[in-house]
């Protein structure tokens, strides 16, 4: 895609990328899906909880 590159490290493997703001701005709800993708993935090893437990939680906190 135009507007995005990647940084490579020395055995050209790549390690991190670069998306303009213009590439980010014409093409939105696409960075943010990838965003959400990376965020779940990051999360995926993390332990699981109810959705009735995170209810209760929030309730706790005040913030349902």
């Amino acid at each position: 895609m135009k507007g995005v590159s990647f940084i490579t490290d020395d055995n050209n493997q790549r390690t991190a990328v670069i998306i303009e703001l213009k590439t980010i701005e014409k093409h939105q709800e696409e960075v943010e899906d990838l965003l959400d993708v990376i965020i779940a993935e990051s999360r995926k090893d993390e332990p699981k909880r109810s959705w009735e437990d995170v209810k209760k939680s929030l309730k706790k906190k005040g913030k349902l």
